[in-house]
């Protein structure tokens, strides 16, 4: 339940040369564009709102998606975000942002070139931030009405754990000791900028013995950001990510990688292994929550679709 992307601007200077009949070919669109389809409750839905999901699903999935696909996404998050203020919960606009720019973030850039992505791709800016504003009140929302529904006990997910292949049940994790370590690239900086941040970089990390020295040297580099001490266990990071961690001695730097901010390490400081909240426990715990949340989700949302007066001023299909 979880969706995206979209963007669009329109461009001005139309040559002089240009006709008459053909600057109404290129307003035409931008009229239909307004026209509403669908009323939620009261709230519109226009072609315009339809067309920029459309393109942002298509970037999302990379297929073309049905009309009644796109429409249904709309619908449901007007339902969902109204049915959160009629709670009390309204997301700000800030917290949209902070979302907005960790999608960036895990896409390797920043705010403004998702945006112009999104806008490149015929999606806009808005119709991304609609569905992240959506999916946070109404995850707040479920989880909130349903809390005790959605609890997960230890029993049930070493019960479930004893189904999994017996190899899988002594599985061991860790809580890692970190230093993030970023190589400080400017926005906007060409791609050679950070190809020569990689090299500053690796250089650092053959230097790089421990976390004593190491850090100190790298506070004395230039444009070198050394952030605060992280601890994070095994089960709540990526399998990719803790592979990484496990293949980095203690006391060096983890290999480069690019971020909205340049170019990041991790400086392993420590690793401490523990049984209690293994990378295996952490999957089945978040699969079963997963599950009782949609279920809970879904039954929630059709209620509100039976109760809600959706009125559509053209057929779904056009």
């Amino acid at each position: 339940m979880i969706p995206h992307i979209p963007l669009r601007d329109c461009q001005k200077a139309v040559a002089a040369a240009i006709t008459a009949a053909a600057i109404m070919l290129v307003a035409c669109p931008i009229v239909r564009a307004q026209v509403v389809v669908v009323f939620v409750n009261g709230q519109p839905i226009t072609t315009l709102d339809v067309e920029h999901r459309a393109k942002f699903i298509q970037l999302s999935t990379k297929k073309p998606p049905a009309r009644k696909e796109v429409l249904d996404s709309l619908i449901d998050e007007i339902l969902e975000i109204g049915e959160a203020k009629h709670f009390g919960i309204e997301v700000p606009d800030s917290e949209v942002d902070n979302s907005y720019k960790q999608v960036a973030t895990r896409m390797g850039i920043d705010s403004p070139k998702l945006t112009q992505l999104l806008v490149s791709g015929g999606a806009s800016e808005d119709t991304l931030k609609r569905r992240l504003r959506a999916q946070i009140a109404w995850t707040s929302l479920v989880r909130g009405r349903y809390k005790a529904s959605l609890e997960i006990l230890d029993k049930d997910v070493e019960a479930k754990l004893q189904l999994k292949p017996s190899e899988k049940k002594n599985d061991v994790g860790y809580e890692y000791i970190m230093r993030p370590v970023v190589m400080i690239v400017p926005r906007g900086s060409p791609d050679a900028a950070f190809e020569a941040r990689k090299r500053d970089a690796e250089a650092l990390r053959s230097r790089f013995a421990n976390c004593t020295d190491g850090i100190a040297f790298a506070r004395a580099l230039p444009d070198v950001a050394v952030r605060d001490q992280v601890s994070k266990y095994s089960a709540e990071l990526a399998q990719q990510l803790r592979d990484l961690l496990d293949g980095t001695a203690i006391g060096h730097l983890t290999p480069p990688e690019q971020t909205a901010e340049g170019v990041q390490m991790f400086a392993v400081c420590a690793k401490k292994e523990t049984k209690s909240d293994t990378p295996e426990m952490h999957d089945i715990r978040d699969q079963m929550l997963q599950e009782k949340f949609g279920e809970k989700a879904k039954r929630y949302l059709q209620s509100l679709r039976r109760q809600a007066m959706i009125e559509y001023k053209m057929p779904e299909n056009k």
